[in-house]
């Protein structure tokens, strides 16, 4: 059945990022239902929260850009190995020596929804508009590198003098103001996908606000989208126009928002939907359930303190680092996930990135800045009484509705007020008004989370810099901002001074600063249906891939 209008409150704990890989095998004891397996080629997915946007240009969150990888596509998608294929482009770019041109040909078949063909303008247009100060995207800064995009975002050039071109309608050529290596897999990403001039002007200030108003060029459609933001449900139906529709066996995915854990798990059992995520005593309870899946993703939870509240003095380091220390990441992983994540002792995750030339992690090789330290904590905090002259303190935290979200903060508020005596409240928000929140610095501290963009540890690093968009503490220190500068221009093609760079960055952040508080790197445990073969999951950029979804007998 169908819930739109039945689910009224109903709040999900399943996820969009669905993990890849096929199940153990075997039949979980709990769901007998699944025997009845069909093959009608219909997916039910639980998603973790609303969509934010459906706007390439301004979707910010994991949700938003798990749902455009599926309804657009830009020059190439990424492979089950996190490898970026060809896919509106007929072959990967050609580079030049120099690493600062690169030329692609476009798939002369591909279309959008509306028997259009996809074209290089359309390439051109939508970057254009990403840099535009105008249409205030906050993923722009992925684009800097690019000729003359820092300009035309500061709004001292005009988005058309943008370094990408249309040669032909099938050719684009792209120019960097500075090499970066990381460049192929941003063409996979949704910021850089392609947009139809033509429908957004059409819709003017409707477009993306429901599925009705926009139009698609990847394997699926969105329908019954009613907005961002508040539906909780839609339809991915299948393109008939997309190019390698050939390739995409599912015809339906319905996803449907339900937040608590033991309404997504009934509707699992239940045979209603064919994926839930589990977390705390749940993923406890079925670890061992042969349709357990568990992956290691490519994301961190984190807390940030503002530093421009009025509530807390975050400004003061001593204050920082009291809170800093009393926060136990093992008891947080251990008693309120249950799901296998992994605290973090630094802000980069694991598998992310290698030493070029050691080929060692980025984590093994970097500090292990975060720690858990009562007594240290307790002193931070004297010395911060008498800077500030009061023994009191409080403020809020914002968090995300979800249960694990929501549980971890009650923790932090149990925690600084049993060790360090700080009184605290919670309030928990849909995830479109806590990014809401946060950009406009409506926050004292937020727990909060990032996901990598791309396989390089500037996804992660850079967001701290002195005015980026995602900065939302309005951290600053010169020479963090240095150190990443050097890391994008100075040192961009010299990849061991580039390392350096990066880890020096990290040691001012957490040791130096503590800025902000790593608590732990996701691992989602799933329970699914054996039957539903071919998901994707990415460690880095859009989450998942519903591409070669197909429900098996």
């Amino acid at each position: 059945m169908r819930y739109k209008k039945l689910i009224g409150s109903i709040v999900i704990l399943s996820s969009v990022v669905l993990l890849a890989g096929c199940s153990s095998g075997g039949e979980s004891k709990k769901n007998k239902t699944k025997k009845n397996a069909t093959t009608e080629q219909v997916a039910k997915f639980g998603i973790p929260q609303e969509v934010a946007s459906i706007d390439p240009a301004k979707a910010t969150d994991k949700v938003s850009f798990g749902v455009l990888n599926q309804i657009y596509e830009g020059f190439y998608r990424m492979d089950k190995d996190n490898r970026p294929e060809p896919a509106g482009a007929k072959e990967l770019a050609k580079v030049s020596d120099d690493g600062l041109t690169y030329t692609l040909i476009l798939r002369e078949e591909a279309k959008w929804s509306n028997g259009e063909p996809v074209l290089a303008k359309d390439y051109v247009y939508a970057w254009q508009r990403v840099v535009n100060p105008e249409t205030a995207s906050e993923y722009a800064y992925l684009i800097e590198n690019v000729k003359n995009a820092k300009a035309i975002s500061a709004g001292d050039k005009k988005p058309e003098e943008l370094g990408i071109e249309a040669v032909s309608d099938h050719e684009i050529k792209i120019t960097l103001d500075n090499a970066i290596p990381y460049f192929d897999s941003l063409l996979a990403f949704p910021t850089f996908f392609p947009l139809n001039q033509k429908a957004v002007e059409e819709f003017d200030k409707d477009f993306a606000n429901s599925s009705e108003k926009t139009i698609y060029n990847g394997p699926f459609v969105l329908s019954e989208f009613d907005g961002p933001g508040s539906d909780i449900e839609w339809k991915y139906l299948k393109n008939k126009d997309y190019w390698d529709k050939e390739n995409v066996k599912i015809n339906e995915i319905q996803a449907t928002v339900v937040k608590e854990g033991s309404t997504a798990l009934n509707l699992y059992e239940d045979g209603q939907l064919d994926d839930v995520i589990v977390t705390g005593e749940l993923a406890k309870q079925y670890r061992e359930d042969p349709n357990f899946n568990g992956e290691k993703d490519g994301r961190v939870i984190y807390i940030e303190p503002n530093r421009e509240s009025k509530k807390a003095p975050f400004d003061n380091l001593n204050f920082r680092k009291a809170l800093y220390y009393s926060v136990d990441n093992k008891a947080i992983v251990d008693t309120i996930l249950g799901d296998g994540s992994e605290p973090v002792t630094g802000i980069v995750p694991k598998t992310l990135a290698v030493n070029p030339e050691t080929k060692k992690d980025f984590v093994e090789e970097s500090g292990e800045y975060k720690t858990y330290d009562e007594k240290k904590a307790k002193e931070y905090l004297e010395k911060a009484k008498k800077e500030l002259n009061t023994t009191e303190f409080s403020f809020d935290i914002l968090t995300d509705d979800n249960e694990s979200t929501k549980k971890l903060a009650e923790y932090l508020q149990g925690a600084f007020k049993d060790k360090l005596g700080v009184k605290t409240t919670v309030t928990p928000v849909t995830k479109p008004i806590r990014l809401e929140r946060t950009t406009k610095g409506d926050f004292d501290m937020v727990v909060t989370g990032w996901g990598a963009d791309y396989n390089d540890v500037s996804s992660f690093l850079d967001l701290f810099e002195t005015g980026n968009s995602y900065n939302k503490g309005k951290y600053s220190n010169k020479n963090y901002d240095k150190l990443i500068q050097d890391a994008k221009v100075a040192h961009a093609t010299d990849e061991k001074a580039r390392w350096a760079d990066y880890l020096a960055a990290e040691k001012i952040l957490l040791e130096e600063d503590s800025a902000v508080i790593p608590v732990y790197q996701v691992v989602e445990g799933h329970l699914r249906n054996p039957n539903l073969t071919g998901y994707i999951a990415h460690s880095a950029g859009a989450s998942y891939e519903y591409k070669y979804l197909e429900m098996k007998e």
